[in-house]
């Protein structure tokens, strides 16, 4: 909508009807002469007695009826007596009740606000109101008076009342200031704000293009976007030229402004393989200290188990299993060793070995603790081995600081109490998340992680599993031999067949892997949505919501998850009488809505059915909508172990989840997946990423499309590349860090 369109209103606040204090959403009663209006937006600042002025436009709500959509508010303060009583006796000062509003005005008139936020001492001098009460107030109306400033400020660049409630909260006062100053703080932090953004309001401040907060923000925000590619580092000179590109600035300048940087250390530079490569100071300490922690536990294993070859011996009469020789060798070298890497594909008996590993460690009265990154292999890691698995979120008890950044209360002062810490799906597990396990690792504990190691990497930063595998100082026990059982599995075949660069069988209908082929986008469509809406559920008993998930290399496209999930929402969810809906954004959910949670949010309540209760909704989560509430302006999510409430604003974090990425797949297995198979961009179809969606699905794969593409994908055996140190810091001599 252009600025043409916005209308302004103006008028004094009535009523507070609604208000979100931890983003500032609020809805408001406004006076508008004789006529009381509802409008609605993000504004912390208005309280009763405030008049108010309005940029924004008029909707119609199905509920509610016509309210004003506030893009941009100003407040003003109240100047008249009766006024600034009104506004005080409101309770939007907090420790301020009517008796106490009443003796301020009636004390300092017209100037009691002012009296109040700038001269605290004279308020103290009151009865009843004490010092520190008094610079309480001060600082409560600065702070009204800061946010209200900064948002006029940024409106003017467009960048949203929520952002500015962020960085509020993240500067305090006198960030106006700082702001003109360095424009460039705004998109070093979660606030929403783009390095274009702030990079326009240097413009306006008249920075100049190549002065040094800028080239030194430009470079930072480059390292900070290649970790959304993987990448914990970059080739110093591979950095410069990007930087030198995107900043449009001569190389010489930015290679001087790196080594400053460096110097001072805003940027830590290091050797790997012989080349220089710079880091951001979190990542090369998170490398480095994890490197550190695995080193030390190489050097003072725990106490190796004793008689491990009866024990073993025990677990198979017990269990009527005869171990293949390299589970021997893995169990024995989980119980012997401070350390092991446990990799392999479907069928080959991962589970079964992990098994035996943990139930020798309970015998011998060692305590087991078992997590994995997502709640779903959780859960399945739970079903697998019958003793509970925690997300590693809620293993190290998240909680969030005073910038809602995530913090783990489990570290190295309060470490977890337990012998042996296992930990599934490591290929899943990023840089972040594992340095903070190996702070909470106590020394003595034995750390077994089992992953796939030809499965996509993480979606954070990082390299972990294969630097760990490829390292050489790490055990690695590698299990290859499918066994019997998991040979009458089509799927575990072929996904072998992939890995090992081998076409699948397609033409075989009378297993678990089936091919349909059809030759236009339009035929894969339609198969895909009579696949979900008809066949499965009819010939398996299927659900689309609970067991049925359609897999796309691409989001984009004919077939990429943002068609599919408006064409398969349209059929499996459709519009209907008395079925709530709300648009977000682009989306409209509805009731009965099954979506994904696509980044991780710290702030979002959840419950459970047995009365526990916390917080946090992670990337990857699926649940269902359970209702939507919009008199609160409430979305409550099903997810399968919990239920999460959600605010209108929280839910822009949520998409559609009848199609997902190959990549947000990670860590979920799926009774039953569909995969369209059509030609596309090399950089998505490849090898990989192929192998990674057939190895979701547990009882019924389905491709549909044509088998070339297979062909190509099997093919394309390019793996990304991704920059990281882990791997050379382990094989470094230096000692601990």
């Amino acid at each position: 909508m252009g600025n043409e369109n916005l209308l302004q209103l103006e008028g004094a606040v009535e009523n507070i009807v609604y208000r979100n204090d931890s983003n500032g959403y609020t809805v408001v009663e406004i006076s508008d002469g004789d006529d009381y209006i509802t409008a609605v937006g993000i504004m912390p600042q208005a309280e009763v007695g405030n008049t108010v002025k309005l940029t924004g436009f008029y909707t119609s709500h199905p509920n509610y009826g016509r309210q004003f959509s506030a893009k941009i508010c100003e407040v003003c303060r109240p100047t008249e007596s009766a006024d600034i009583l009104r506004y005080l006796s409101s309770g939007a000062i907090k420790g301020i009740g009517a008796a106490t509003a009443q003796r301020l005005v009636a004390e300092f008139g017209e100037a009691t606000l002012d009296v109040m936020e700038n001269q605290p001492e004279r308020v103290a001098l009151l009865k009843g109101i004490s010092k520190s009460k008094a610079e309480e107030f001060s600082v409560q109306l600065k702070t009204s008076a800061g946010v209200r400033t900064l948002m006029l400020y940024l409106g003017e660049y467009g960048i949203s009342n929520t952002s500015s409630v962020k960085i509020y909260n993240a500067f305090g006062a006198g960030c106006v200031d700082r702001i003109k100053e360095n424009p460039y703080i705004l998109c070093q932090g979660d606030f929403g704000v783009s390095f274009e953004s702030a990079d326009f309001i240097a413009k306006k401040e008249s920075l100049e293009p190549e002065s040094g907060v800028r080239l030194r923000a430009g470079i930072t925000y480059i390292l900070h976007h290649n970790e959304r590619n993987g990448h914990t580092c970059l080739p110093k000179k591979r950095l410069a030229e990007i930087s030198a590109d995107f900043l449009s600035v001569g190389i010489d300048r930015i290679n001087d402004c790196m080594e400053e940087m460096l110097f001072d250390r805003t940027l830590i530079g290091d050797t790997i393989d012989e080349g220089e490569f710079v880091f951001t100071p979190q990542l090369h300490l998170n490398e480095m200290y994890a490197a550190s922690r695995i080193k030390m536990l190489l050097s003072f294993p725990s106490e190796r188990i004793k008689d491990i070859d009866a024990e073993i011996e025990k677990c198979e009469e017990s269990d009527g299993i005869a171990y293949a020789e390299l589970q021997k060798k893995a169990i024995k070298s989980a119980l012997s060793e401070g350390m092991l890497v446990l990799t392999g594909g479907p069928g080959t008996g991962k589970t079964t070995t992990l098994n035996a590993i943990i139930k020798i460690l309970k015998n011998k009265g060692k305590k087991v603790l078992l997590s994995a990154p997502t709640g779903r292999a959780a859960q399945r890691m739970t079903e697998l081995t019958g003793d509970e698995a925690k997300t590693l979120h809620r293993l190290l008890e998240v909680s969030w600081d005073k910038h809602d950044n995530p913090v783990f209360n489990k570290n190295e002062r309060n470490q977890l109490k337990c012998d042996a810490l296992i930990i599934d799906e490591v290929s899943m597990v990023d840089t972040y998340i594992f340095e903070s396990v190996m702070r909470a690792l106590p020394l003595g504990c034995r750390l077994i992680l089992v992953g796939d190691s030809d499965q996509l990497p993480s979606v954070g930063p990082g390299n972990v599993l294969g630097d760990l595998t490829d390292s050489g100082i790490v055990p690695v026990v590698r299990l290859n031999e499918i066994f019997r059982q998991a040979q009458q599995s089509l799927i575990v075949t072929n996904a072998h067949k992939i890995v090992n660069g081998e076409m699948p069988v397609l033409n075989k209908a009378d297993r678990d892997f089936f091919f349909l082929q059809r030759n236009s986008k339009a035929d894969v469509t339609s198969v895909i949505i009579d696949l979900c809406t008809n066949r499965l559920p009819q010939a398996y008993g299927y659900s689309a919501f609970d067991n049925i998930q359609v897999l796309s290399p691409s989001k984009k496209g004919e077939l990429g998850t943002a068609e599919l999930n408006f064409r398969l929402q349209n059929a499996l969810n459709p519009k209907a009488d008395g079925k709530q809906e709300v648009t977000i954004g682009s989306k409209t959910f509805r009731t009965g809505d099954k979506v994904m949670q696509i980044k991780n949010n710290y702030d979002i309540r959840w419950f459970k059915e047995n009365g526990d209760t916390g917080e946090g909704i992670f990337n990857g989560d699926i649940g269902i909508i359970e209702r939507i509430d919009k008199k609160v302006k409430l979305i409550k999510v099903c997810f399968y172990d919990k239920t999460a409430a959600y605010t209108y604003e929280s839910a822009a974090d949520l998409d559609f989840a009848y199609a997902v990425t190959v990549h947000k797949s990670q860590g979920n297995e799926f009774d039953a997946v569909v995969m369209p198979m059509v030609s596309g961009p090399p950089q998505l179809y490849y090898r990989n990423l192929l192998y990674t969606a057939v190895t979701r699905a547990k009882k019924t794969l389905i491709l549909v499309g044509n088998p070339h593409t297979v062909e190509y994908m099997v093919n394309n055996n390019r793996r990304t590349k991704r920059y990281s140190g882990l791997k050379e810091f382990l094989l470094r001599d230096e000692g601990l860090y």
